[in-house]
């Protein structure tokens, strides 16, 4: 028994998705694909200190407290109370699913401490589950959950879902330009997006390279009608310096291969692929 415990959870850019809603959270979800980072979450649950915290909920983000719906999903599926707290370097609401990361840190570090017995699967999907049902992401854990260029062919969690993935492992830099709302996006008309994303998959299939998921992505954006004037700006400049970019989903952000943003001019941050999925410290 342990009174704390620590996961850690890689950062999730995606290039390109398309939406599959189901009656089930568990079979619900996207498919597409994208990039895991170096750059992630790191989340640390305690047991509550006092019998009065015992009885709540309490969640911080770098120092914050903050509400976090799908972290608080996660807890009463578990049938415990904790305190969480998680920081990170990555752009909050800027596409990187550090809610997602929060959530399947706050699954995998909680059934250590609390000795709930659940299998990796049967935490992701607790994870995958909280935020289809927050609406604040899609298919960040299961990607998460695996780590490397993670290719999702199918929607929902582990057991429902297949995963592929290209056999790369990239420098990637990143620049943000600010929010971009993953809730008024899902919950709005996604037909056009969801056609597009199923278009880039089918391209990916066919060619599972790294210069395919950038041009699938790029045309995703254009087509699903997300781009923004700096970012397509600076997807633009990139490919001028010969470089390689696309827009992150869902976000102001765009990503960029190994050092394509810095040659374009961009004061970008720079992480390598991440090179497993989420673990435990």
């Amino acid at each position: 028994m342990t009174d704390e415990a620590t996961a850690f959870v890689p950062g999730h850019v995606t290039g390109f998705f398309s939406a599959h809603p189901a009656d089930e959270p568990v079979q619900a979800g996207s498919r597409g694909a994208g990039v895991t980072l170096a750059d992630g979450v790191e989340v640390t649950i305690r047991r509550p200190e006092t019998p009065t915290a015992a009885t709540t909920q309490h969640v911080e983000l770098d120092g914050e407290t903050v509400e976090m719906p799908p972290v608080e999903r996660v807890l009463d599926a578990l049938g415990v109370d904790a305190w969480v707290s998680a920081e990170t370097s990555l752009p909050l609401g800027a596409g990187f699913g550090v809610s997602g990361a929060m959530a399947l840190g706050t699954a995998l570090a909680a059934n250590r401490v609390f000795e709930c017995g659940r299998s990796e699967n049967e935490l992701t999907a607790l994870a995958h589950i909280a935020e289809v049902q927050s609406g604040t992401g899609l298919g960040d854990v299961v990607a998460q959950a695996r780590g490397g260029v993670p290719i999702r062919l199918d929607p929902g969690a582990p057991g429902y879902g297949r995963l592929d993935g290209v056999p790369e492992r990239p420098t990637v830099e990143y620049v943000t330009f600010g929010e971009l709302s993953t809730e008024d996006v899902l919950s709005g008309d996604t037909t056009q997006l969801s056609a597009a994303g199923e278009d880039a998959l089918a391209r990916l299939v066919r060619e599972p390279t790294l210069t395919q998921l950038m041009y699938a992505s790029r045309r995703f954006a254009r087509e699903a009608g997300l781009l923004t004037d700096e970012v397509t700006e600076a997807i633009r400049a990139v490919s001028d310096a010969g470089g390689e970019a696309s827009m992150a989903m869902l976000g102001r952000t765009v990503f960029a291969l190994e050092t394509g943003l810095s040659d374009a001019g961009y004061d970008a941050v720079s992480c390598r692929t991440h090179p497993a999925g989420a673990t435990l410290r």
